[in-house]
């Protein structure tokens, strides 16, 4: 069985409660939708090309 967790929206902050809220990790369609018009609209950006030694999973 697994235990409810609480953890924050990344985008509005508001409680979440995993696994039962169905939009999880956001607490809302809301919150999602954002999220993804903000990545849409460039507000979000990879700073680099990823790397061989990024997926070695050291330091």
């Amino acid at each position: 069985m697994i235990k409810n967790m609480k953890y924050q929206c990344p985008k509005c902050g508001a409680e979440v409660n995993y696994p039962a809220d169905k939009d999880f990790p956001f607490c809302s369609k809301r919150c999602r939708l954002m999220d993804l018009g903000a990545w849409s609209e460039g507000e979000y950006k990879i700073s680099r090309p990823i790397e061989e030694r990024d997926l070695e999973g050291g330091d």
